[in-house]
């Protein structure tokens, strides 16, 4: 028996060296070894040590199959124990926005009115009288004390005018569904007691009609087109920025939710000239039809530059956010007396783009936080779907958000094939105050229920909408297990009978993301043939304590084969450029 299983050793070992070869030109570029590797693989799912060449992985398993793919010239980690899991894709942010916002103030950590008037102030000491001051991340429903007065849920911009009679200023929500502008920036773009806007939007005032500052939705744009556009150079530095972050969190995927044309071109560029170097799956952004008429007719690209760049998907807008009142509901808002919310894109115009995208080969995946709006899309995603049976076979339309659906709606996600693409960190961040928008009935039935989703069979993927939220996959993953804010409250989690369990949650974070974009074939695993994209962490988050998860670091972002990214001793490097 012994000599058997020596003589089926050998001939493993001998078909490893046929498929390998024993030349040193086919010798592995990349092995990392003593490690603890999550595969994701059922068959597999955990190993000791991977092999690359070429940027995808040639042999997974213990460091002595390893041995005869490793060469002089072979790149060996030896990770002492630490864990490895495949590189984590962000199912759904804004990779320009997150550029953008690490240019502006920073507003996620204010905890009032006046350390945002205070941060502000900060800022006009750096700048020229007159120049604008953008900014992010201020939620008004996180601050304590509330600020008085309080105009529909929000706060006034007299506060800040006062500190700012020259410099116009605009600052965007956390959510980015509402922005706060000051007189002097409301005097530029005219806006008085006479200017409306209906719809898709909504200036709010108060009970003598005069502006507020606060412009929700759509109603933006009277504020931001008379802010400069960005050029290239601003473009290219943002993107770099966005990259970097990206890098330093392990995300080796980033799905882009609604990508313009602009933003397209400068994605061109950097693939062009080898700065790409996380891949992106782009969604183009459904605000612009000529954009999507253009893409019809030619079809997606998928996989350029050694599968660096995808565009493959539309990205549609159909309401606001609950943190804005914007999220449109079946029912009024508990906090807001006779408001539902508001559609922010016709459903005449997403049928259309669902019946054009599935005709065109695109994938369509639409924004819908409330009931109401998730509805609606089922509603257009199924008559589609019926209309085009040949073409709704394997379609993976996608709700972004999904976050407060009405039980009859929760089967119909795996009954049509539409996938959930959910943030997790919003229940973290939002929940305290999300129950003051929905009522305890409606939190309890149909909000953040990712366990009822994974349960009735459909797929659920995870990211951050950054910047609404920091890209942290592990803060992310946090928040799955336990459904606790950050701050570790309650201690057993807002309704924790809808956590994820941690494999679950690793894998809407990897094969099933990869899943999400049509490439569970290329990626999502640590598998044999698929690309060799890995985060290396600093403990083992899928066995230490709840209270420790977030204590795990990136020590190593790995794209491509290439370590792109490399944190030592408190210290963070990055390699570069890619290699082509």
């Amino acid at each position: 028996m012994m000599n058997l299983k020596r003589n089926i050793s050998l001939i493993v070992l001998c078909y490893g060296i046929a498929i390998y070869g024993c030349g040193e030109s086919e010798k592995a570029d990349l092995v990392l070894r003593d490690a603890n590797i999550y595969t994701m693989n059922q068959n597999a799912p955990t190993v000791q040590a991977v092999a690359v060449s070429n940027g995808k992985i040639v042999a997974v398993g213990t460091n002595a199959a390893m041995e005869p793919l490793t060469g002089e010239y072979t790149e060996v980690l030896s990770l002492n124990g630490k864990t490895v899991v495949p590189g984590f894709i962000e199912s759904h942010g804004h990779m320009m926005s997150l550029g953008n916002s690490m240019m502006r103030l920073d507003l996620t950590g204010t905890r009032n009115y006046d350390e945002l008037v205070a941060k502000v102030k900060q800022a006009m000491d750096r700048v020229e009288p007159g120049q604008w001051i953008l900014g992010r991340g201020w939620h008004q429903s996180k601050w304590m004390p509330q600020p008085k007065p309080m105009i529909k849920g929000f706060q006034t911009h007299h506060k800040l005018s006062a500190i700012s009679p020259q410099n116009p200023i605009f600052l965007t929500h956390a959510s980015g569904h509402a922005g706060f502008a000051n007189a002097r920036a409301m005097e530029i773009a005219g806006i008085t007691s006479e200017s409306t806007f209906g719809g898709e939007g909504e200036i709010i005032k108060d009970e003598n009609g005069e502006p507020t500052g606060i412009f929700n939705e759509v109603a933006q744009n009277l504020i931001w087109s008379y802010i400069s556009k960005d050029t290239v150079d601003t473009r290219s530095r943002a993107l770099e920025l966005a990259i970097d972050e990206c890098l330093r969190h392990g995300v080796t995927t980033f799905h882009d939710a609604g990508a313009g044309r602009s933003t397209i071109e400068i994605y061109y560029d950097f693939l062009n000239q080898g700065k790409l170097r996380v891949r992106l799956y782009v969604m183009l952004t459904g605000r612009e039809p000529l954009l999507l008429d253009d893409w019809y007719g030619k079809g997606p690209e998928i996989g350029l530059g050694d599968n660096f760049l995808t565009i493959r998907a539309i990205k549609l807008n159909t309401d606001g956010a609950l943190g804005s009142r914007g999220a449109w509901l079946l029912d009024e808002y508990n906090d807001r007396e006779g408001h539902y919310g508001m559609a922010t894109q016709p459903m005449t115009y997403v049928h259309e783009v669902a019946e054009k995208g599935l005709r065109s080969g695109f994938q369509v995946n639409a924004h819908a936080i409330g009931d109401r709006a998730v509805r609606e899309v089922l509603d257009q995603y199924e008559d589609v779907f019926n209309k085009y049976p040949e073409k709704a076979g394997d379609h993976r339309f996608r709700i972004e958000h999904a976050q407060h659906i009405d039980p009859q709606d929760l089967p119909r996600f795996n009954g049509l094939g539409v996938i959930a693409s959910v943030q997790a960190i919003h229940m973290s961040s939002d929940r305290p105050w999300a129950i003051d928008r929905l009522g305890k009935k409606r939190i309890e039935e149909g909000a953040y229920v990712w366990r009822k989703l994974i349960d009735s069979g459909a797929v659920v993927i995870n990211g951050t909408d950054v910047p609404v939220e920091p890209i942290s996959p592990i803060e992310c993953f946090y928040a799955s297990v336990t459904r606790r804010t950050l701050e570790g409250e309650p201690p057993g989690g807002y309704e924790p009978h809808q956590k994820m369990v941690r494999q679950e949650a690793l894998k809407s974070y990897t094969l099933s993301a990869a899943y999400g974009a049509f490439e569970e074939d290329l990626k999502g695993s640590i598998e044999v043939g698929k690309v060799a994209d890995f985060a290396v962490l600093s403990q083992d988050m899928m066995t230490v304590d709840e209270d420790a998860i977030l204590d795990t670091e990136i020590l190593y972002t790995i794209v491509n084969g290439k370590i792109e990214y490399h944190r030592a001793d408190g210290k963070e490097t990055e390699t570069g450029e890619r290699d082509d």
